[in-house]
């Protein structure tokens, strides 16, 4: 298993290094920052000097390794437009986005395994059959009218939860974190509530799925056959042959979540990663663009590693052919 590992992990490591060159590569095909930079006023010469300092005049080879070599000490440059670190108006960003994707991924979890188990024991059910339609329109329904949908009735006609932004935060560290007080966690609910009803829709599907495919195979029939209770069989026999896939298709929502909720961010006024992005998209901020997506790079490409080890560690099927 540790060679599994560790052949995984340099096959990570290929992966940043290869999605660093393209992701600076094809950054710096987009437009000119200096014109953002400099006023319209501005001569040639000033605008040669704005190149310099931020060493833009050099060929784009030797930009790429010095990008590189800061890169390991996570140094992503400052900011064109205030001048801080980016990395550092990211990672301030960061919990705010992690927490937003942790939640909406736990309700999605903690709701659509159960209903998706449901589904696959009784297909024919009529409950079955309304959750895969609700599971059918999880997936049709498009994110920002969910969530506007969601403040319309929670926050306008009832007045239940607050409309946008993130409210009070608790300090831990370096870290601040709404999710632990009440006041700031009513403010999660809607935004991660819009990124659940898709995710749902998906676990739902995936279990149903993995429950209609283990239920004929012969380690059921045999637990039930010894005359173990029902609920240790699908508890234990069940639930742990389904959590395969639902690993699998859990940890690459998750990433997809972290690194793409910039709609349900932007609906919700979020201050998250995603926000960030588009305005410095908009401004042509580079540092600040490289910064997420190398960021967003490395967090997807070792959260499939830890999916690749938790799917080993559950199917031990992986481990023998990784020995072979």
């Amino acid at each position: 298993m540790l060679s599994t590992i560790f052949r995984r992990f340099l096959q990570t490591l290929v992966v940043v290094l290869i999605m660093s060159a393209l992701v600076f590569s094809g950054l710096y095909l987009i437009g000119d920052p200096v014109l953002m930079l400099a006023s319209p006023e501005a001569t040639d010469a000033e605008r040669e000097a704005i190149r310099h300092t931020f060493g833009l005049d050099l060929p784009l080879w030797h930009q790429y390794f010095i990008f590189l070599a800061k890169a390991v000490k996570l140094d992503f440059g400052a900011s064109f437009l205030t001048g801080e670190s980016a990395m550092r108006l990211i990672l301030e960003r960061m919990p705010a986005t992690l927490e937003l994707a942790t939640l909406a991924m736990f309700m999605s979890m903690l709701i659509g395994i159960p209903l998706g188990i449901y589904a696959g024991l009784k297909p024919r059910a009529v409950k079955a059959r309304t959750i895969m339609t609700g599971s059918v329109l999880g997936f049709s329904l498009p994110n920002f009218w969910v969530g506007l949908m969601l403040i319309m009735l929670f926050a306008i006609m009832l007045g239940w939860l607050p409309a946008g932004g993130r409210g009070p935060v608790e300090h831990y560290g370096p870290i601040s974190l709404s999710v632990f007080n009440w006041a700031g966690f009513k403010h999660l609910i809607l935004p991660a509530s819009t990124i659940a009803v898709a995710k749902c829709a998906l676990i739902i599907r995936v279990t149903r799925a993995a429950t209609r495919e283990c239920l004929p195979q012969d380690y059921i029939k045999f637990a039930r056959a010894k005359g173990l209770r029902e609920r240790r069989v699908l508890g234990v026999h069940l639930l742990k042959n389904i959590l395969i896939p639902i690993v699998t298709i859990g940890g690459l929502e998750y990433g997809q979540v972290f690194a793409f909720a910039v709609v349900t961010e932007t609906v919700f006024s979020w201050p998250g990663m995603g926000k960030l992005l588009i305005d410095s998209i908009v401004t042509l901020d580079r540092p600040v663009v490289v910064a997420y997506l190398m960021l967003t790079v490395v967090f997807l490409a070792f959260l499939n590693l830890a999916v690749d080890i938790a799917y080993t560690a559950l199917d031990p099927r992986v481990r023998m052919e990784g020995s072979a």
